[in-house]
């Protein structure tokens, strides 16, 4: 198992969303075929056939836990973890 497939799995497990790595998240975020623009501290993720986007600030290294519920949201949404498990 990848570390990135264990992060996946973290987050949709749900049971420590203040614990996970921002940089972790972000480059999850960029295997599931999201593009990321940054202004600030502000990580902004889009991907085509996805309407939400995701705004992102780290917090002393970790992801907010709200954002981190989002996230997870999203994934389940659109079922981004099942159809793109061969990217991570």
């Amino acid at each position: 198992m990848s570390q990135a497939d264990k992060l996946l799995a973290k987050i949709l497990s749900g049971t420590s969303d203040k614990n996970i790595a921002f940089e972790q998240l972000c480059q999850l975020l960029i295997k599931l075929g999201f593009d990321e623009r940054i202004r600030g501290s502000h990580h902004i993720y889009t991907k085509d056939g996805i309407e939400e986007i995701l705004n992102l600030q780290p917090k002393q290294g970790k992801a907010k836990a709200y954002q981190v519920k989002q996230v997870r949201e999203v994934i389940l949404k659109y079922e981004l973890g099942e159809q793109d498990e061969s990217a991570l």
